[in-house]
């Protein structure tokens, strides 16, 4: 299944696409949403939200070996984990700001965890019992605020700096699927999930250990190599193989 939430003249709303075609839903994501015969619109006629509005971002620093050392970091012995604010979150086609206090913007293309019941102490090998389904998200990076702060929340927590989408699929297979970045159609980044130094199920049980994950909550699972800045008027497009592709413009703020 794959679950969009979309603009609708009452606000926002949950919908199932199928076969190209968005169709209204009732009930909520993980828990009892049910598909109805009410057809919203062809998919590039819908307005896209961000799938999930997470209360928790759970983010993961250099979990691609190559992209620890093309910044000449070490590689981590544990996950390098920190969190972007709910505000951080837009949706598909919506504007990622340049804010005016940097000088350098990056975009950081990753492979999204959505939690899909309630998560505290889960065991590895129960990991995908909690995992609701997957998206796409860009990490985006004041890279220049991120050095100087000497810390990460004000460089990767501006308003617009996580853009997930399209839609969450529910029965995707993450364990070897390309992910990568184009800007203006120029590929930067290209890996692949099966290079994550921390794979999924280390990560499920590494993070509730510590804090309780809920339904929409969201993981981002690290980003590989070919990070490279961007200015206003570049387009981004964060995909991952076989989930979908999310797309979001870059201005000045």
């Amino acid at each position: 299944m794959k679950i969009v939430r979309y603009s609708s003249p009452d606000g926002p709303a949950w919908g199932v696409l199928d076969d190209g075609v968005v169709l209204a839903a009732e009930g909520t994501p993980f828990t009892d949403l049910r598909t109805t015969d009410l057809r919203v619109g062809p998919l590039d006629e819908v307005s896209l939200l961000a799938p999930v509005t997470p209360r928790t971002l759970l983010c993961v620093g250099r979990n691609y070996r190559s992209h620890a050392e093309e910044f000449g970091n070490p590689v981590p012995e544990e996950p390098l984990l920190f969190l972007k604010p709910a505000a951080a979150v837009v949706g598909p086609g919506a504007d990622v700001v340049y804010p005016a206090l940097s000088q350098r913007v990056d975009p950081e293309a990753e492979l999204v965890l959505v939690i899909g019941r309630t998560a505290r102490n889960v065991a590895a090998a129960d990991a995908w019992d909690v995992i609701g389904g997957y998206t796409c998200g860009n990490d985006v990076t004041a890279r220049d605020i991120q050095r100087s702060d000497g810390q990460w929340t004000r460089g990767k927590g501006f308003d617009t700096f996580c853009p997930i989408g399209p839609w969450v699929d529910t029965e995707f297979d993450p364990t070897d699927v390309a992910v990568s970045c184009t800007v203006d159609g120029e590929r930067r980044q290209d890996g692949r999930t099966k290079d994550l130094i921390f794979p999924i199920p280390y990560l499920i049980e590494y993070i509730t250990r510590f804090t309780t994950l809920e339904p929409g909550d969201v993981i981002l699972s690290g980003t590989p190599e070919g990070v490279q800045p961007v200015e206003p008027g570049n387009t981004i497009t964060v995909e991952v193989e076989g989930l979908g592709a999310l797309t979001n413009t870059v201005v000045a703020e």
